[in-house]
């Protein structure tokens, strides 16, 4: 009977998940700075006679919030999947 990590088992839907065009593109490597710097740039070039609608700058703020979420839940599955493969390896080396 052969073990394979749980890594080698989500490979297969990994190839095709890193070969299909994010929604973000490069976009989903920037972080909380980036995106401060993008909204103080966006406050500072807007015309004062026709400001944002707030709306959208809360629209904008709960876009990235949602984003810092998902991204610590992918870490955390990770950190889980990791740990799963060593038992995985434990268990094997016991048998």
């Amino acid at each position: 009977m052969t073990v394979t990590s749980l890594n080698q088992l989500t490979a297969a839907n990994n190839v095709s998940a890193a070969t299909t065009p994010q929604a973000g593109g490069g976009f989903a490597q920037l972080g909380h700075a980036d995106f401060l710097r993008l909204l103080m740039t966006q406050l500072q070039q807007q015309d004062p006679t026709d400001p944002a609608d707030n709306k959208d700058m809360l629209a904008q703020m709960a876009q990235f919030s949602s984003l810092a979420g998902t991204n610590e839940t992918n870490e955390r599955l990770s950190d889980i999947s990791d740990k799963l493969d060593a038992l995985i390896a434990a268990q094997t080396a016991a048998s």
